[in-house]
Order: structure tokens, then sequence, then C-alpha cells
């Protein structure tokens, strides 16, 4: 496409030192080919002409996702549409290459956990299954299928079956990833009590209205309690990002290449800083068609090696169905 100032292939190779100058790059693409986020950024004075590093770089609120259609460049065919509740208006995001989402999360996949084809993958997403443009389901579902394992699968509700399946897996020794959203994981936990030594349990998040919210600390409590394992792993995505960030234990996640996280401080949108507290802010490179500088409605800390743990959400922020529980 005419302004594309790179082979949208090298998004995924860009390494710790291209960052910065990719970013300005996408910056000034997006600003160019995006007239809702150029109208924004002009709103604010934060134009190419203003804006050296990507400290400077203006991110779009997540709520735009919910009232404009956010597109970069040529009108996109597909999008993904946040759970949100009977209260509240979903978030679309159109995607204009599905191929970029599944080169994000396979790579990124591969990155934390090395290649899908070692895993026999159980999803546990029922409420997720039930709707047509969740991205975390298309994910799941891709997983799935590339790990070729023939227990691999969707378990909706049926915990028993769920139940044998781990009991086989752990018997045969296959290292297994049972991902789910939170309160099913806890439901299943609760009514199917185990040890399980050769399973990474991670939880996504949401309760939605199934059950009282508890912190993430006692989910993870209560999980590793009654499913015997060390820890629980977490997955940081939301529908206005193609790229996820994962936390191996004790709520502290990490970025692939491709995606960077910043804080402001809650009083000032442009007092932005790639360490402390704050609102955080996501650089997400895979937003290319998109944009790829979001606003989040989380607060949180991130670290000096980039890593950061999620808290809760700003006070006036609405409840998202895939929300990540306060602490």
């Amino acid at each position: 496409m005419t302004g594309l100032p790179f082979d949208v292939n090298n998004i995924f190779s860009v390494s710790t030192g291209q960052f910065e100058a990719t970013c300005m790059s996408v910056f000034r693409y997006q600003y160019q080919f995006n007239p809702i986020y150029r109208k924004w950024c002009d709103m604010m004075g934060s134009t190419p002409v203003t804006v050296q590093t990507p400290t400077q770089i203006l991110p779009l609120p997540v709520s735009f996702f919910k009232q404009e259609t956010i597109i970069t460049g040529a009108n996109a065919t597909h999008y993904f549409e946040s759970s949100g509740t009977t209260q509240t208006q979903n978030s679309r995001h159109w995607v204009r290459d599905l191929d970029i989402y599944r080169q994000s999360f396979n790579k990124a996949f591969e990155l934390f956990y090395g290649p899908v084809t070692d895993w026999c993958i159980l999803a546990l997403l029922p409420a997720y299954l039930e709707r047509r443009h969740s991205s975390l389901v298309m994910m799941a579902d891709e997983l799935i299928r590339d790990s070729a394992h023939p227990q691999s699968g969707f378990y909706l509700y049926d915990h028993e079956r769920l139940n044998d399946t781990l009991h086989l897996l752990e018997k045969s020794g296959q290292k297994t990833l049972l991902l789910g959203v939170t309160f099913a994981l806890l439901d299943f936990a609760e009514n199917f009590p185990q040890q399980l030594k050769h399973t990474i349990v991670m939880e996504t998040g949401g309760m939605k209205g199934r059950r009282k919210e508890i912190t993430r600390a006692e989910v993870h409590a209560i999980l590793t309690s009654k499913l015997g394992v060390p820890t629980v792993h977490s997955e940081y995505g939301m529908t206005e990002l193609l790229s996820q960030a994962y936390s191996k234990g004790e709520g502290v996640f990490e970025c692939p290449p491709w995606m960077k996280v910043m804080v402001r401080d809650e009083e000032d949108p442009l007092g932005m800083s790639t360490t402390g507290r704050g609102v955080i802010q996501v650089i997400d490179l895979a937003n290319l068609y998109s944009c790829s500088f979001i606003a989040t409605e989380d607060l949180g800390q991130v670290y000096s090696d980039g890593s950061f743990e999620v808290w809760g959400r700003l006070d006036n922020s609405d409840i998202r169905g895939c929300s990540l529980m306060v602490v």
C-alpha cells in the first residue's frame, strides 16, 4: 500500500535497536492514513512535526474502538469484538489482514513456550466459544489445530471429559497447556481437584458475572492448591490488540519484541514514561492497519526490563467481559 514504511513481515523480526525507529515510521504512516487517529493527534497537538521519540507518541484511547471504525489505509473485511456486558458497548477491532494476527500469536507462543507441536492444548473457554468474533477463540482454535495432538480441543462445559483427558495426558507425561477463562478454571478445579505435573494452567482473566469477583492472587491461590501446579500462567491481551504478553507466574508479564508497554500519569494523558506506576499504554506493531498506540484503562507498573504488572482498572472505565481482576 502507498505509504507503508516497511515490509509487514519485518514487524516480527524487529530488534531492540530497531524498535524505536520502527515505532516512528508506523506513527507517521498511521497519522497519514488513519483519519480518526490523525484527528485525535491534531486535537492534542501531537503530530510528526512535534513527536521525536516513542514516548511522545500520543496513544489512542481504547474507548475509541467502541465508537469509531479504526482503520489505517484500505477498508478491512474482518473484525474482532469484545464480549462486554449487557450494560456496555462492545469494541470492534477491524482487521485488514488476519495473517498478521496469526503470525503474532504463533510467533509469541513459540517465543515463550517453544514449538506448538510439542504441546497438547486444552481450551476451557465456554463463554467465549459462543461468540463468533472472539480473537481469543481464533487463537486457541488455530493453536489447537497446529499442535496436531489428538486430544487437543475445546472442552466447553464438559469437565468430566476434560478430567479424563488430563489423567491420560499426565500418565503419558505429555506437555499440556490448559488454557481457560477464569470462572471456568475455578469451576473445574473445585469439582476435579488433582495434582498436575506435566500441565501448565493459563488463565485469560474474566469472571463475566458468573462468580463473585476476587483478586488475581486469590484466583491463583485456589488454582495452585486445587490443581497442584507451582504457579499459574496468564495471558494479557484484548480485542483492540493483535499481540499478547505472557506471565509465567506472579502476575508479571513479558512482551514479545514487537510489543512494548509504557505508563502515563493518571491525571496527564501526555505524561508518558517507560517505567513506573500509572495507566498502561501499549505499543503493538502488529496493529499496523488499525492503531499501534493504545491507551488502555488498566492500572499497573512497568519495570526497567520491560516487564509489567496489572493491578486493576480505572474507576470510570467500563467493565470488560475479559477484564483482568484487581489485586
